[in-house]
């Protein structure tokens, strides 16, 4: 597919990677409907967003199912039509899953709280917002549609991320789960697994965890949200690309 064609929803889009996205698709051609808690941060983006598709922001916390079914049929009715989706939006709550002490011995646990939150937004939300996007596509006969997933390299499991890896794993699993199950209304599904790729969230991971991870990166650096663009563009442009996640992280094994 062209770029210029899509009419498209990115989560998550205020920030990071997301306005990247929305900022690429717009100079495309591409019409973009972005969705994020940061009311803000959506401002910011549509007043540095320039080409010729067209932006389309509203608030969206992808948590909330109801806020979820009401952003797409917005998003669908702002744009003339609905083909893609690029599900993006991610929160981190990082911690071990139990930690001892050293000196006290005290043991501290992960919360529920700290679990729910990460999977609420990273998974059930991810998981919502595809439904009713491919839905959406079924019901119009919209094809071809595209879905691109955002998971992690942390889907191989890392170290103070059970919930995250948790959430991206399955994530990545789905992918290959809704290619084969809606292959047949001409809807591709393709995943993207960044590593340690410069972000506002990264940049807010513990310091002596972050300059670990980068030391282990072969390519030698931290990745940009161009990086992960170059791989989220061929997913949309690729027809004969389904049901895969390709890992973008210079290298890095966690």
């Amino acid at each position: 597919m062209e770029l210029s064609t899509f009419k498209i929803i990115v989560t998550g889009g205020a920030q990071g990677m997301g306005a990247h996205f929305a900022k690429r698709l717009v100079e495309a051609g591409a019409q973009v409907a972005v969705g994020d808690v940061k009311e803000d941060g959506l401002a910011s983006l549509a007043a540095s967003v320039t080409g010729p598709g067209k932006l389309h922001t509203r608030k969206l916390n992808v948590a909330d199912e109801a806020e979820v079914v009401a952003f797409v049929d917005w998003a669908h009715g702002a744009m003339g039509g609905l083909n893609g989706l690029i599900n993006n939006a991610g929160i981190l709550r990082d911690g071990l899953l139990v930690k001892k002490d050293r000196e006290t011995g005290a043991i501290t646990k992960m919360s529920r709280d700290q679990w729910n939150a990460v999977i609420d937004v990273n998974l059930t939300g991810a998981t919502m917002i595809a439904r009713e996007v491919i839905a959406k596509m079924m019901e119009t006969n919209t094809r071809p549609g595209v879905i691109v997933n955002m998971s992690s390299i942390a889907r191989y499991g890392n170290r103070g991320q059970s919930n995250y890896s948790a959430a991206k794993a399955a994530l990545a699993a789905n992918t290959l789960t809704w290619a084969r199950e809606f292959g047949a209304y001409g809807i591709r599904v393709g995943a993207i697994a960044p590593g340690m790729i410069e972000t506002p969230m990264t940049q807010g991971m513990n310091q002596k965890a972050r300059d670990a991870l980068v030391e282990k990166v072969p390519a030698g650096r931290v990745g940009v949200p161009e990086d992960i663009w170059q791989g989220v563009r061929f997913v949309l442009e690729c027809d004969y690309f389904t049901g895969r996640t390709i890992d973008i992280d210079g290298g890095l094994s966690m």
